[in-house]
């Protein structure tokens, strides 16, 4: 198990992450970053272990409370250069489980990495006995799935949605959909829901955002009671939302939510980026056709301009699968890298009668009379909660 241990390095000298490196050369999840990205990307890395470097420039007490008030499961462990004792002090009190003076404990630091392993795995083994045994979601550390695609009409909102609704219903998990389609919404049509507030609600109080400002201004499906966040649908509105905005949102619903899931638009802009950073998972939609196919190719090569990591991360969804394609998903296999998550089929009638009368798919746990399209949704849901 100390092989699934993610291992965080954070400090501004770059020689001593490289040095600490060198140390964990047998784990593979590594990241490092300096005490300016902890805030942004904390949250979005989930460590289990944390190697804070001291800093001359910044507070490592104060480093150390936030990571404990972000990631309350997560094991620091403090790396200092001198017998600073009112600085080891202060790291002391702020919770650490041991610290280490470079390079004069360089040994030390070898003999008791094992120990401080073994701590962790101990951690997160009692964490999932706790989850199981319970048989409900750990809150504090919630998923973020982002659907996205570069081609307009793949049927995106309506997957979403149904998923969202979904999984609502075949979990005891907190979730709560977000529609970041600015300009023109959409999935309030799918999930019949008529209301003039929107997360653009939230810009005063972005600050000091918490879960209870968002469950004033989000909207109940009523069915499912699955939260929603709906889009302010005004593109002036969308201008004036400030950069950082969907970044804070993300991060307090994740908090707060055991799912958050995430309704992108197909313009890449600030907001759709950095949701795509904040997400655990992009499930990019697919259909089978050629123009599709090549739109996909486009997003990979716009995803490594913008840094945005897509290995062990993006997954396909092949939407629209019938007798009638040309194009077999067995022919994407070969063509695309990406593991294909789910396919839901082709159906014009179930779908549609929906849609024109604003009614979601499901309406009552363990519902017999599902079309085809919401069957193919709750089994690939069933199969992600299992």
């Amino acid at each position: 198990m100390s092989a699934d241990i993610k291992i965080l390095l954070a400090g501004d000298q770059e020689q001593s992450k490289t040095h600490l490196r060198g140390v964990l050369n047998s784990f593979e999840k590594v990241d490092m970053i300096s005490y300016r990205d902890l805030k942004a990307e904390l949250d979005r890395l989930a460590p289990d272990l944390i190697f804070l470097i001291e800093s001359d420039k910044e507070s490592s007490a104060d480093a150390i409370e936030y990571i404990h008030a972000v990631n309350p499961m997560a094991l620091v462990v403090f790396i200092a250069f001198s017998q600073n004792f009112d600085v080891l002090k202060s790291v002391m009190r702020a919770g650490i489980i041991d610290f280490f003076i470079l390079p004069d404990e360089n040994a030390m630091l070898y003999g008791r990495l094992d120990s401080i392993v073994q701590m962790v795995v101990q951690r997160k083994k009692q964490l999932m006995e706790t989850a199981v045994s319970s048989q409900s979601f750990k809150r504090g550390r919630g998923k973020i799935y982002s659907f996205y695609s570069g081609k307009g009409g793949s049927g995106k909102t309506l997957i979403s949605s149904a998923f969202a609704q979904t999984l609502k219903f075949e979990s005891t998990a907190q979730v709560i959909f977000i529609d970041l389609n600015l300009h023109y919404g959409g999935a309030e049509a799918f999930l019949s829901i008529v209301s003039n507030r929107s997360f653009a609600d939230l810009m005063p109080v972005i600050d000091e955002l918490n879960e209870s400002h968002i469950r004033n201004v989000s909207q109940v499906e009523k069915l499912s009671k699955l939260e929603v966040l709906l889009s302010p649908r005004d593109a002036e509105v969308a201008e004036h939302l400030p950069e950082g905005f969907i970044a804070r949102l993300l991060r307090t619903c994740r908090r707060s939510y055991d799912f958050v899931v995430v309704d992108l638009p197909v313009a890449m802009n600030i907001h759709s980026y950095a949701a795509l950073e904040e997400s655990d998972k992009i499930f990019y939609i697919l259909n089978l056709d050629t123009p599709s196919i090549n739109t996909l190719k486009q997003v990979e090569g716009l995803f490594r301009r913008l840094g945005i990591e897509t290995e062990g991360r993006l997954e396909i969804l092949i939407n629209q699968v019938g007798k009638e394609n040309e194009i077999k998903p067995n022919d994407v296999k070969n063509i695309i890298s990406y593991p294909i998550a789910a396919k839901f089929p082709r159906d014009f009638k179930g779908v549609q009668a929906h849609i024109n009368k604003s009614e979601p798919f499901r309406k009552e746990p363990n519902e017999k009379k599902l079309i085809p399209f919401a069957k193919g949704i709750r089994k690939w849901v069933v199969q992600m909660v299992e």
